[in-house]
């Protein structure tokens, strides 16, 4: 081809697609960077704090060759182990009264102060005694008016009587001095009732205290009137010494309680506070409910306290323990040192060697702190009691005793 030659239109679009063309320039991407270095920081931020909140290993547990394993361990004793029965109850007053008066009249003194202990016959209330001393005034001269009137007709009675013998009156008029002289007399009758009633007034306008207890607070002040037929009260008095708790018990209980009771056994009630911590009172059983609670499957106890010390108030609420029965000679364990697992109950016995052996048991009553073991330990043994968790069949470990020294 000629430098001259002048090529067709076809063989010059031909040459042009076969020529390749300049690949554009690549754009530089800023984000993965930035990216890169948010990752970076934050990880330089977390990680003291990630550190920190990471759980310490595991520690290895010892073999039978490895070092010992300090632990603390008490020892099984035999002793007593008494049965209880736990209820929740409220305490009582043993006798409540509502002071109130049983005449009308105005209040001219009252003689206790809220709060107070009074004893049985001491005076509380004097309600004003003027209108009933006239009522007996008047009573009086009534009945001496009437003696009068009885005594002239038996005067005229006897003469009567004379009259007739010698047949100067007819028998009638003798009867009807007799029949007035009869009316006379129970007129003297009533007088002598009306001047009873009006010495009871005279005793109601002194109203005193029904029995022994605390007396609340007043109802009615000094200067009031009162009426027999008021609503409320002049004071309250509850009954603290002996006071009474009332409990409830399961039913399926109850025929363990019956049993004993018709044997005469008595019962010992203990009284806690809510928290079933600190022992308020003992006191004994005083009777059971004669029917069963359908909606709470419950019989009500009633047990009696002294309550010299005044630890129970009447609504309180506590926490009441019926000893059923005292086991004796029963091997105790602390219930710390109780393990379960879905097979067995199981206690670490520290042998004479200072190895720990795994030992299943059989539990009986559980009473705070403490378990009765029916079998599988005798007294003396040794169970650990902390440091269980790194202990395993054989371990060796480094015992230091309850309230005692360390034995290695």
């Amino acid at each position: 081809m000629t430098p001259n030659t002048v090529e067709p239109p076809q063989v010059v679009e031909q040459t042009r697609l076969r020529m390749p063309e300049p690949e554009p320039k690549k754009k530089r991407r800023v984000w993965p960077w930035i990216l890169l270095l948010f990752i970076a920081g934050a990880a330089t931020y977390l990680y003291p704090r990630v550190s920190q909140m990471a759980p310490a290993p595991a520690p290895k547990k010892a073999g039978k060759g490895g070092a010992t394993v300090p632990v603390v361990a008490a020892a099984a004793r035999r002793g007593d182990m008494p049965v209880y029965l736990n209820g929740l109850g409220s305490v009582i007053a043993l006798n409540t009264v509502t002071v109130r008066t049983r005449v009308d009249g105005q209040i001219v003194k009252v003689h206790f102060t809220e709060g107070q202990f009074v004893k049985e016959g001491d005076p509380l209330v004097e309600i004003d005694p003027r209108p009933f001393q006239v009522q007996l005034e008047q009573a009086e001269g009534q009945l001496a008016h009437d003696q009068a009137l009885l005594a002239n007709a038996n005067i005229d009675l006897e003469r009567y009587k004379v009259l007739f013998s010698q047949d100067a009156i007819p028998k009638q008029q003798l009867d009807t001095q007799i029949s007035m002289v009869n009316q006379n007399g129970a007129t003297i009758k009533s007088d002598q009732a009306q001047i009873d009633n009006a010495k009871l007034q005279l005793v109601y306008a002194h109203i005193i205290s029904p029995l022994t207890g605390r007396i609340g607070l007043r109802l009615v002040d000094g200067g009031n009137m009162v009426h027999a037929a008021d609503v409320n009260g002049l004071a309250v008095i509850t009954q603290l010494q002996p006071i009474a708790v009332i409990f409830n018990i399961a039913e399926d209980s109850l025929p363990q309680v019956t049993k004993r009771m018709s044997a005469g056994q008595s019962f010992v009630v203990n009284a806690y506070d809510r928290d079933l911590k600190l022992k308020l009172a003992s006191g004994t059983l005083l009777t059971i409910d004669n029917q069963i609670d359908q909606t709470t499957g419950t019989v009500k106890f009633k047990a009696v306290f002294d309550n010299k010390d005044l630890s129970l108030f009447p609504n309180q609420f506590v926490n009441a323990r019926l000893l059923l029965e005292t086991k004796h000679g029963a091997v105790i364990a602390p219930t710390a040192a109780i393990q379960r697992s879905p097979q067995s109950t199981f206690v670490y016995v520290v042998k004479s060697d200072n190895s720990v052996e795994v030992r299943n048991i059989s539990v009986g009553i559980t009473e705070g702190d403490e378990a009765s073991v029916e079998k599988g330990l005798d007294a003396g043994e040794k169970v650990v009691v902390d440091g269980i968790d790194k202990l395993q069949q054989g371990t060796k470990v480094n015992v230091r005793m309850v309230g005692g020294g360390s034995r290695g």
